[in-house]
Formats: C-alpha cells, sequence, structure tokens
C-alpha cells in the first residue's frame, strides 16, 4: 500500500511538472523515473524491464534512415510533388497531408509514418509560407486514426492480435477499417472548416510552386538508391513481421546500419545521422517508461482497471464501453503500451468466468487506446517524434497548446466509436 501511493505520488508530481513546462519534459521524466528507483518503488532490474526496447530501438533506426535519406533531397521532391497535385491550396494541402499520413500509418507504424512526413511538411509550408502547426497537428491525430485500422499500425494492436490467435489481419481490418476511416473524415472535416480562412498564402508563392520542377528536387541519385533500396527492404519486413518472427526494432536498425555501411565513410554519414537522432525524445521515453512501471509494479493501474471491470458485473455491452473510455482517457495521461500489456490478462480473466463473446471488448480496447493517444502530448509515440522534430524546426508545441485541440478532438472521435461499437456489435 505505502508503495503503491508513493508510486501514484512521484507520477503525479512528475505529471503536474511536465505539464507546467518549468522544468524540460524530458528531465522531469528522468527525475520521476529516478525517484521510483530511490524510493525502492522498482528496483533496477524491474526498471529496465518496463523500458520498452522494440520502441526506442524502432525509433533510433528509423531516425537515423530518415537522416541519412534526407540528404538526398527525396522529401523536398515529394514536398513539391504533393503541393502540385494540391494546386499549391494551403487548405487541400491539409487534407491531402492527412490522408496520406494516415494510409501510410495504417500500413506502417504511425512512428515511421511521421518521421517521415515531418520533413515533408515542413518543406511544403517554407514554401508556401504558411504555418506549419495546423498540419502537424492534423498528422499526429491521423497518423494514430491511421494506425487504429489494421493490426500492424499500432502497438496496442499488435499486441492484441499477438494475445488473441482468430484476431487475424483480417479481422482488424473488417472491425475497424471503417470506424478509422469515419473518425478520419469527421476530423480532416472539422480542422478544414476550422482552418479555412486561417491558411492562405500570396498567389505569386503558389505561382512559384506550381511552376517548379520537382525533380530538381533531388540532390544525390546514388544516395537515394540506396536510400530507397533499404527503406523498402525494411518497410517490406515490416509486413512480413509475423512470417520472419522479428521485432520491428530489430528491422529498424538492420536497415539503419546496413545503410550506414553502404553509404561508406565519406561526408561524416555516421556522425551526422546520430547526431540527428532525437535524443531528448529518447531519454523522456525511457523517463516515461520507467515512470509508468512503477504504477504497474505497484498495482495501481491494475487497480483501477480491475475494479472499473467488477462494476460491469460481466455485462459485455457495458464491459465494452467502459473499456472503450477506460483505455481512451488512461491512454491518453499514460504510455498505451503498458495499459494494454496490463489489459490483456485481465479481459482473457473475463473468458476465463464465463462470459462467451470477448470480441466487442477486444476491438473496444484496440480503439481506446489508439485514438486515446490523440488526447495530449504524451499520449502516444508518434505526437512526441512530431514534438520533437518541430522543435528542431523551431515550432513549439507546448502541453497546453496540444491538449486544447489534442483532448476535444479525442473526445469526438470516441463519441463516434461508441455510437460504432453498439450499432456494429449490439444492436
Amino acid at each position: 500500500m505505502e508503495n503503491s501511493m508513493a508510486a501514484g505520488l512521484v507520477f503525479i508530481v512528475m505529471y503536474v511538472v511536465i505539464v507546467s513546462e518549468k522544468v524540460h519534459r524530458t528531465v522531469a521524466a528522468m527525475l520521476g523515473a529516478i525517484m521510483m528507483l530511490l524510493l525502492g518503488i522498482l528496483s533496477q532490474e524491474a526498471a529496465v524491464s518496463y523500458i520498452d526496447f522494440n520502441t526506442l530501438g524502432l525509433l533510433v533506426g528509423m531516425m537515423i534512415i530518415v537522416a541519412v535519406t534526407s540528404r538526398t533531397g527525396l522529401f523536398n521532391y515529394i514536398a513539391v510533388l504533393t503541393a502540385k497535385r494540391a494546386k499549391a491550396a494551403p487548405v487541400r494541402l491539409l487534407i491531402y497531408l492527412a490522408f496520406l499520413t494516415a494510409v501510410c500509418s495504417a500500413f506502417l507504424d504511425n512512428v515511421t509514418t511521421v518521421l517521415l512526413m515531418v520533413p515533408v511538411t515542413f518543406g511544403i509550408t517554407r514554401k508556401l509560407e504558411v504555418d506549419p502547426l495546423p498540419y502537424l497537428l492534423l498528422q499526429i491525430f491521423a497518423s494514430n486514426i491511421g494506425g487504429a485500422a489494421t493490426l500492424i499500425g499500432d502497438p496496442p494492436n499488435i499486441m492484441i492480435g499477438s494475445a488473441v490467435q482468430q484476431l487475424t489481419f483480417g479481422a482488424f481490418i473488417d472491425n475497424l477499417a471503417f470506424i478509422a476511416s469515419l473518425d478520419l473524415l469527421a476530423v480532416t472535416a472539422v480542422f478544414a472548416a476550422f482552418y479555412r480562412k486561417k491558411l492562405h498564402t500570396r498567389p505569386e508563392l503558389q505561382a512559384k510552386v506550381m511552376a517548379m520542377d520537382e525533380k530538381k528536387e533531388l540532390k544525390d541519385i546514388r544516395l537515394l538508391k540506396k536510400c530507397l533500396f533499404v527503406l523498402f527492404a525494411t518497410i517490406l519486413c515490416f509486413f512480413m513481421h509475423s512470417l520472419l518472427h522479428l521485432a520491428s526494432s530489430v528491422v529498424a536498425l538492420t536497415g539503419a546500419f546496413v545503410l550506414l555501411l553502404l553509404v561508406g565513410e565519406k561526408a561524416n554519414f555516421v556522425e551526422h545521422s546520430l547526431d540527428r537522432v532525437e535524443w531528448t525524445t529518447i531519454f523522456f521515453f525511457i523517463g516515461l517508461f520507467v515512470a509508468v512501471g512503477g504504477l504497474v509494479e505497484t498495482g495501481v493501474i491494475r487497480s483501477i482497471a480491475g475494479k472499473a471491470i467488477a462494476v460491469t458485473g460481466g455485462n459485455v455491452l457495458q464491459t465494452s464501453l467502459l473499456v472503450l473510455w477506460l483505455s481512451a482517457i488512461l491512454s491518453s495521461f499514460l504510455d498505451n503500451i503498458p495499459f494494454v500489456a496490463t489489459m490483456i490478462p485481465l479481459i482473457q480473466d473475463m473468458g476465463s468466468l464465463g462470459i462467451a463473446d470477448l470480441e466487442p471488448v477486444w476491438w473496444s480496447l484496440a480503439l481506446g487506446a489508439c485514438l486515446g493517444g490523440n488526447g495530449t502530448i504524451i499520449g502516444a509515440s508518434a505526437n512526441l517524434i512530431v514534438a520533437g522534430m518541430a522543435a528542431e524546426e523551431g515550432v513549439h508545441i507546448s502541453f497546453i497548446r496540444y491538449f486544447k485541440v489534442g483532448f476535444p478532438i479525442m473526445l469526438f472521435t470516441m463519441l463516434l466509436s461508441t455510437v460504432y461499437v453498439y450499432l456494429r456489435y449490439f444492436y
């Protein structure tokens, strides 16, 4: 009991400090993690076990690939091509980028998607001299929504699919792709309507972009061929991860260092690529994983989830809706990976207690965990990656600034998902 109270207090203080932004969020998260060790809430071995090295390896590997690829001019090429297809109209471009992000997130993980899309976004917005913030925010939402649509789109879905064998790749698409598409359309429409009069550029800039030759943006064709080969091989391995039995981190790191091997020592590629890794974001994740691990280790999360499920008395409809909203709210403020890891055995226990049809509960968990990540800037890995990359470009996305937009968007998509779950499985 004392440990659980201490863990809860440390986490709350850490969270308040992060929200206040009086201290850098990476420093706050690491100090929260260190306090869990100093107070004896976690042993060093336990703390290390709660660090999700798969997520960290994926991040580092893809950041290295993106860093090398950026030197080819590929992202500027895609930026100019996309802008021209959108007729250099800012609102139309907002919509195009959102849909491109969502589709990529459905078949890649959302972290990889935003790592590829953010440089493209800055390339376009600079040329049109428009505020990049609306584009970045909508891409965060689109990446988390798109990731909810398939088995491989987001880590919670991968975890659920691994735990429940009958939930196949096709089953995820059948049950989640429609509501993910509906959520994407609704959120994009809201953004387009809200920013319709706020996003505008000068006609001469539009004409300048339309006159550009995107092929001239490519700087090093030989290097580009190597990057594309490694990138496509890496993406193919992501698709085949269930057959290859390789963690996504292993795939990403293999791709990264094979690429560094192929490009050789010229132009300090190794030093440049490692410098471009968002180490502040990596250490923030480490601190957050350990801090949330303290809540898991002391049973705080399990106690909250267990008591909530007990309230429903085994009613599948009530349990599904409760899991949907509980996972959404908690996934907004905690990392969704340890939360889903805690919920999986609890839901499996419900099956052993005589509840026959648990499928609606599993789909509710997947929707809540994925869409709940849109609620705050620390709700999902993709959010933090975008915030870190934006900071490198001089665009500050604060906790409060994001929360004012992200939390209402999360509630909006959850209301749509609630209606969907009821009509699809219980009407």
